[in-house]
């Protein structure tokens, strides 16, 4: 199966509106509409959210800068797995009537009648897959049914589980966070092949590794909201001497790198403010001389496998 409708190749991440200005970075409802905002008068049009994200706030900010806006201009992801208790506290539960009340409630705070994706959240492979498969994925297959959703998905960090998912239903799309970076390849090998072979559309997260491919190797880095371990700061680097030979910006080529592969449909990239989205959209468009690409390749920084643009 694939997505039964068209996608730009670009979206926003909306973890950031869940914020209060630390570590998601949103301070505000009006930051958050500036944004959202911006990027859609900017061509981004397709917006990835979650109940996980600040207990709600995330879709709710989402629903209320988007209000008003014709509902055929743009395009929404969610996810189940969490819901919200009444004093705002969360617990993942991937149990039937869990799944209709989170449908049901993202519709509500999102202000729109459906969704275009719903995303089965982080369902984890010890405890939730199977749950997620015997019980979340028929509720999502009835309200695809129904139009409530237009696709069924899978959004998590790692993507074995993702493609166990692959093997055990019909799956419209995964969203697969910070694994096919310019930092590493290697769900190349068996995931992005099966999901060519199933249609299964990808849409990739933390293309910048939550931060060293946009940071650069500073001392500081941060790979996987942890300080980045020596080896890939001495990789960075490396990657960076490239850029440099090449007028390359390190942020443009993170970006650029894992859209070449087939099974790859959009990137879904968090941004904090309008400044981020030139930023990002400057870099996404930002040319790169094939010789760049190539020196990658030679000096085997990226997988032999990997598809360039």
């Amino acid at each position: 199966m694939s997505i039964p409708f068209a996608l730009p190749t670009f979206g926003m991440g909306c973890a950031p509106l869940g914020g209060d200005g630390g570590v998601f970075g949103m301070a505000s409802d009006a930051a958050a509409d500036r944004t959202v905002q911006h990027a859609l008068a900017h061509g981004v049009t397709f917006f990835d959210t979650a109940p996980l994200y600040g207990s709600g706030v995330s879709e709710t900010r989402l629903g209320r800068a988007l209000a008003g806006v014709p509902r055929d201009q743009y395009q929404i992801a969610t996810k189940i797995g969490v819901v919200i208790n009444p004093d705002g506290s969360t617990e993942r539960s991937y149990r039937r009537d869990a799944v209709k009340r989170s449908i049901e409630e993202s519709l509500t705070r999102l202000g729109v009648d459906f969704v275009e994706i719903a995303h089965i959240h982080d369902a984890d492979p010890d405890i939730n897959l199977r749950i997620a498969l015997d019980e979340a994925y028929p509720v999502l297959a009835d309200f695809k049914a129904q139009g409530v959703i237009r696709a069924i998905g899978a959004g998590m960090n790692y993507w074995e589980p993702e493609a166990e998912m692959a093997r055990n239903a019909d799956f419209d799309c995964f969203l697969l966070a910070g694994r096919y970076t310019l930092l590493e390849q290697e769900p190349i090998h068996e995931y992005l092949p099966l999901c060519l072979e199933k249609s299964i559309s990808v849409f990739l997260g933390g293309v910048f590794n939550t931060g060293i491919l946009a940071t650069g190797s500073i001392p500081e880095a941060r790979y996987q909201y942890r300080p980045a371990p020596p080896a890939l700061l001495e990789k960075t680097r490396r990657i960076e001497a490239i850029c440099a030979r090449h007028d390359v910006a390190l942020k443009a080529a993170a970006l650029q790198f894992p859209l070449a592969h087939p099974a790859v449909r959009s990137l879904v990239v968090g941004m904090i403010s309008p400044t981020e989205v030139d930023q990002n959209l400057a870099a996404l468009h930002a040319p790169i001389p094939a010789d760049f690409w190539a020196e990658l390749r030679v000096e085997g920084l990226i997988d032999p496998a990997a598809p360039t643009p």
